[in-house]
């Protein structure tokens, strides 16, 4: 069984909100429906599971329903588990050909007999549609594959080695040079299994890559499949742009050029797409930003911006043949920066951080630039020897209206300190983690004055 992280927030979230119901989604084959399977199973007596995908004629439950009495008898016509109040979890999988469930899970929800979970990918749905959340009713979480850390406990890296590379993160005290090369070894196999579930358990069972790499692209066709499926008629011309991900990555400045989909037209045309796979869960945009200050957002250029992929493993699968025996063998003469710098923005992304890049005429570009701690903080990604030579980092740290504290190089290098800049083991990149908000925020000041 894989570990996931999300198993634990999905565990809180039934001890915790007893009135609500929760939604799962993500891309395609990112282990949302097995998670959740786990999790009833541990967890409740008794499990109905409506898939809308397998079962088309179960979207009729929420077709002129006049009640939520009337959709639960519905359900129960359809299944021979029982239903007992506060036993039983309702599981509605591939909510996406079903759009009326985030209506029809309000009264639901209110009727208060059983607990609800939902499921589903965010292919070939509408931002609108899937984002009509009743609130207060149904609460959001977003799947994404596995991290590197979750990959290290599938390969039994243990929970000691685990907690001392936090320790040595925190600190910034060196890692014990043996755990460092091993812990290398690890993140350029990660590099190519990547994080579907899929891959991973293939890689464990067999460790044969070549059998990996037959999963991963029978994912990206099947990412293809759902577009066309979605898009018949290429109106977004999606698949052009998944297709053109690797390559534009592999380019010298790693920038999405709309050029090389077509000359004659713009931004604006193809906006919809982007957002298209970002909402899917497909691709990562990283935006460029016109200054490094916080707050980010409001020098976001919308028409700049580098378009990755969410999982490495299926990067390193659409590039040419033979990448993954040159990663394991650490080939001086290959361009690993579009890999590593795939890996970050997974990472990143996953740990809540909204993705941006900075590039300057004047002071050269930075590969990320995120919000951390109220604070922007620059990021640099080298997969080379020359990890310490950054002029562009040098040039924004030099800037001092940008405010910045530190920055962090992430490399294939140990653990160093060197003035503001932190020289991290890329594989490090995930406990880069956003501040969280206590559970009992409680502020309560004295307005006796004004009364």
């Amino acid at each position: 069984m894989l570990y996931r992280e999300i198993e634990e927030k999905i565990k809180d979230f039934f001890q915790t909100e007893k009135k609500s119901a929760l939604m799962i989604t993500g891309a395609r084959q990112v282990g949302k429906t097995y998670c959740i399977r786990e999790f009833a199973k541990e967890n409740f007596p008794y499990v109905i599971e409506i898939n809308f995908l397998e079962m088309p004629s179960a979207v009729t439950l929420f077709e002129n329903a006049s009640d939520s009495r009337d959709i639960l008898l519905r359900i129960s016509a359809l299944t021979d588990v029982p239903m007992e109040k506060g036993k039983t979890l309702i599981f509605f999988d591939e909510v996406q050909e079903c759009k009326e469930i985030v209506t029809a899970i309000k009264f639901l929800v209110e009727e208060g007999s059983f607990r609800y979970i939902l499921s589903g990918s965010l292919l070939g749905v509408e931002l609108k549609d899937i984002r009509s959340i009743p609130v207060g009713y149904m609460s959001v979480y977003e799947m994404f594959p596995m991290n590197f850390f979750e990959f290290c406990r599938a390969n039994r890296v243990s929970q000691r080695v685990m907690d001392n590379l936090q320790k040595c993160f925190e600190e910034r005290t060196p890692i014990d040079p043996l755990i460092h090369d091993k812990m290398m070894e690890l993140f350029r196999l990660y590099l190519i299994v990547g994080g579907m579930p899929a891959a991973v358990q293939r890689y464990l069972d067999t460790n044969n890559l070549n059998e990996v790499m037959q999963v991963q692209k029978g994912i990206i066709q099947l990412y293809k499949k759902d577009i066309s499926r979605y898009d018949p008629e290429h109106k977004l011309y999606l698949e052009e742009i998944f297709q053109l991900i690797p390559s534009e990555l592999n380019s010298k400045n790693k920038r999405f050029i709309l050029k090389n989909l077509n000359e004659n037209f713009k931004f604006s045309r193809y906006e919809n797409s982007f957002i298209w796979l970002k909402e899917a869960g497909v691709a990562l945009p990283t935006y460029c930003v016109q200054e490094p200050e916080i707050p980010l957002l409001l020098s976001k250029s919308t028409n700049l911006f580098k378009l990755f992929l969410s999982d490495v493993g299926l990067l390193a699968a659409m590039y040419a043949d033979g990448l993954q025996i040159r990663i394991l063998n650490k080939e001086v003469d290959i361009n690993f920066g579009s890999i590593y710098e795939n890996a970050v923005a997974q990472e990143l992304y996953a740990h809540g951080f909204e993705l941006y890049y900075f590039n300057s005429k004047k002071q050269g570009e930075l590969d990320f630039v995120i919000e951390y701690e109220g604070y922007p903080l620059p990021i640099e990604v080298k997969s080379g020897k020359n990890y310490m030579r950054h002029p562009a980092l040098n040039n924004v740290m030099q800037n001092k209206s940008y405010e910045i504290k530190q920055a962090i190089v992430l490399c294939n290098e140990n653990i160093e300190m060197k003035d503001q800049i932190f020289y991290c083991p890329i594989y490090l990149a995930g406990l880069l983690k956003k501040r969280t908000i206590p559970e009992d925020y409680i502020y309560s000041p004295d307005f006796s004055i004004l009364q």
